[in-house]
């Protein structure tokens, strides 16, 4: 087990040779958005968060639906969205980083999304925490890429088809829990860190549940740490 104590430092060695430019803090803001739900074959969100809170989980009635919690101005999310006819794409991006002049930083994303419509999720966070409950909902498929910080990844739920899931890891812990009724198949490596399990055993170098050879519907992860610890739940 890496200890959890070392993260930050190992977080502020590797940030120190980054450029960041001062920005000014301020009142606390709220904003909201949403996307109507519409007749959609699929839908692709992209996420990007330099820095802060990322809370993402279904049950919407809509497509998309997020708050935005933030005082640094010029920190405001930039939301947009496409409709090609067939496929949906939103994305929110956080415009700019930087070092917070005074005061303290507050950036906090809470999305919801819908759970009928399949989607695409691409999320790509610098430094912070990333909360994603999606188990609800009908993925074709999860990217991550992990900067600094946590994440927690909850798949449990009763998928109706089969899904990967991408996730690479910077420095920090990455905790996935999976349904334990589908099959499961992992390539999950560490580097400085290790991959503990539970629910799962290794066969042939990855890592399955019992449902792995007969299940018509499963869950394939391939999950790459840097510095961290990987911990994948399947109950």
């Amino acid at each position: 087990m890496f200890p959890r104590s070392a993260f930050p430092a190992i977080a502020l060695l590797l940030l120190s040779g980054c450029e960041f430019s001062d920005v000014p803090s301020g009142p606390t803001q709220h904003e909201s958005k949403s996307v109507d739900l519409e007749k959609l074959e699929m839908a692709r969100v992209d996420l990007r968060m330099g820095a802060g809170t990322l809370n993402i989980r279904g049950g919407s009635p809509k497509l998309a639906e997020a708050d935005f919690t933030y005082n640094v101005p010029s920190w405001k999310p930039e939301f947009r969205y496409t409709n090609t006819g067939v496929r949906g794409e939103i994305t929110i991006e956080q415009p700019s980083s930087g070092h917070v002049n005074g005061g303290s930083k507050t950036y906090i994303w809470d999305i919801r999304l819908n759970d009928q419509v399949p989607m695409d999720i691409n999320a790509h966070f610098g430094a912070g925490e990333s909360n994603m409950n999606l188990g609800s909902m009908t993925l074709r498929s999860v990217d991550i890429e992990m900067g600094v910080g946590e994440l927690k990844l909850d798949l449990r739920g009763v998928p109706t088809r089969s899904y990967d899931v991408r996730i690479r890891g910077g420095v920090g812990e990455a905790t996935v829990h999976l349904p334990k009724d589908v099959g499961i198949v992992a390539d999950a490596k560490g580097g400085i860190g290790g991959v503990n399990v539970t629910g799962l055993r290794k066969e042939d170098g990855r890592y399955v549940n019992d449902a792995a050879a007969t299940a018509k519907t499963k869950i394939h992860l391939d999950i790459s740490g840097g510095v961290g610890n990987i911990n994948l739940i399947a109950e």
